[in-house]
């Protein structure tokens, strides 16, 4: 087997569709999203660690821990993933993101799906991408009880531009379809993402979501159904602000869901990049702060970007890889 591992898996960019992705919704109902992995990753670098060390565990991330037991471990995925995977030998587990957490880029499942992929691979065993997903939907959701859907783990394990239906009330029945259209570079080209200058942590606002999910029906079905409109659109022939015109229209919908979706200054923001030449746009994730994602044509970008000085633009591309391990060496 193995000794050591780096394997990284994707950030993600949802379009539509977003909140009919948590169990609690799809049990019942269709749930379905529209969304792309990006060229943004989370790394997990991972080592068995040799007995002759004072503690059993290594883990670094934004803290440092050496504990000697696993359930010392205070990283809520890292000890359940090690619980779930039935590892009690020493680890040692250093993490790197392009992106800060917490900004609504699926940055803590794409840690979830990349630290799973880098210890499968570790024990000698190649996962493939539904068990990825599934498995990471399962460590987030049910073992370390997040208020997390499931759209943003199976992004990340499987990449590319696609529609992800979710059914099932016993066990997760996730079915990925990718998008096949020559529009998506053109569309690459009209998408800005720009951070908000906040962070926030998103189990608290979904939770108000879920909370929320009888009274919302109406508008969570609304949402469904803008993924079939997305996806015409791109496969149609029609003109492609369209898209930008129906993130507007999901953007609209999302912040009536609960009042702790947007804030003022969002609210500012957004309305400051319509000015600008903006078609339309919406925040990732589940709100109240983090990225902003515009769709302008390129011919307005600049102006787009001189309209809000203070943050910070982030390009990004599509990509289609999702969880990889790009390193393997050493023998245990």
């Amino acid at each position: 087997m193995p000794s050591f591992i780096i394997a990284r898996a994707p950030y993600r960019v949802s379009f539509f569709g977003g909140g009919t992705d948590y169990p609690i919704w799809y049990r019942d109902n269709p749930g379905a999203v529209l969304a792309t992995s990006i060229d943004k990753y989370s790394y997990i670098l991972c080592r068995w660690l040799p007995s002759f060390f004072e503690h059993k565990y290594h883990i670094v991330y934004s803290e440092i821990e050496r504990p000697q037991e696993r359930d010392q471990i205070k990283h809520t995925a890292v000890r359940e993933a090690l619980k779930f995977l039935d590892i009690s030998d020493g680890v040692e587990i250093h993490h790197a993101g392009d992106l800060s957490a917490r900004t609504g880029m699926g940055t803590s499942s794409a840690f979830t799906v990349a630290l799973l992929n880098a210890l499968y691979t570790l024990k000698g065993t190649k996962p493939n991408k539904m068990t990825l997903a599934i498995d990471a939907i399962h460590i987030e959701q049910n073992m370390a009880k997040e208020n997390v859907g499931s759209q943003d783990q199976t992004t990340s394990a499987f990449g590319g531009f696609n529609r992800i239906d979710f059914t099932g009330k016993l066990v997760h029945n996730i079915k990925v379809t990718p998008i096949k259209s020559q529009r998506l570079k053109e569309l690459e080209s009209c998408l800005m993402l720009f951070f908000t200058g906040f962070s926030r942590t998103a189990s608290q606002i979904a939770k108000r979501q879920i909370e929320r999910v009888a009274e919302n029906r109406s508008v969570l079905m609304e949402m469904y159904e803008m993924v079939d409109r997305g996806v015409d659109i791109l496969t149609g022939s029609g003109s492609l602000s369209d898209f930008g015109r129906l993130l507007d229209e999901s953007w609209q919908l999302k912040r009536s869901l609960t009042n702790i979706v947007s804030t003022d200054y969002i609210d500012y923001l957004y309305t400051k990049a319509i000015g600008a030449g903006a078609v339309g746009g919406k925040l990732l994730g589940a709100g109240g702060g983090g990225f902003l994602l515009l769709f302008v044509e390129p011919n307005l970008q600049e102006k787009v970007r001189e309209s809000m000085p203070s943050l910070v633009h982030v390009p990004f591309k599509f990509e289609s890889s999702g969880s990889q391990v790009i390193f393997r060496g050493g023998l245990k």
